[in-house]
C-alpha cells in the first residue's frame, strides 16, 4: 500500500445518531515495510476521540476472527490481550443496539461506550473492507 494513496477504513461503524467508530489505516509505517500506520477515531454527538494505531499482518488476521465470532452471536474484542489501544463489539448493548467500547489503558486510561445501531449486513460489510484493505497492502 503505497503512502500516497487514499486512506482505507478498516472498521467503520456508525448510525443515523451521529455515533461512529472507525478504524482507518493510514499508510505505511514509516521504515517497517510489514506495518501500515492507522487511527482509532470515536466521534458521537457528545465525545470525540483519536489514538494512534500500528496495523500488521495478525492484527488483520484478529479482526478476521472476531468478525467470525461476532457472526456467530458471541460478543468479541479486537487487540484485547496486547498493550495499546483495545476495540469490543458487545451485540446486545444496553440501549438494545450493539455497542461498541474503546478503551485505551495503556496511555490515557480512559473507555468510551458508544452504542450504534447498526444495518443487518454490518458484518458482511466488514469482510469486504477486510479483504480490501489486504489486497491493498502487502509487505513489501
Amino acid at each position: 500500500m503505497p503512502d500516497d494513496i487514499t486512506p482505507l477504513d478498516l472498521i467503520l461503524l456508525a448510525d443515523e445518531e451521529g455515533n461512529t467508530v472507525r478504524v482507518t489505516a493510514l499508510g505505511r509505517y514509516p521504515g517497517q515495510a510489514d506495518m501500515l500506520t492507522a487511527e482509532i477515531v470515536v466521534e458521537t454527538p457528545f465525545v470525540r476521540g483519536r489514538l494512534d494505531l500500528a496495523l500488521w499482518g495478525s492484527r488483520l488476521e484478529q479482526w478476521g476472527r472476531v468478525l467470525d465470532r461476532l457472526e456467530a452471536g458471541e460478543d468479541a474484542g479486537w487487540m484485547t490481550v496486547e498493550s495499546g489501544p483495545s476495540l469490543s463489539v458487545r451485540l446486545r448493548g444496553e440501549r438494545d443496539c450493539p455497542e461498541v467500547v474503546v478503551e485505551d489503558v495503556t496511555t490515557s486510561m480512559v473507555t468510551v461506550v458508544v452504542p450504534v445501531d447498526l444495518p443487518d449486513d454490518w458484518i458482511a460489510r466488514h469482510r469486504e473492507r477486510l479483504a480490501t484493505l489486504s489486497a491493498a497492502w502487502a509487505p513489501e
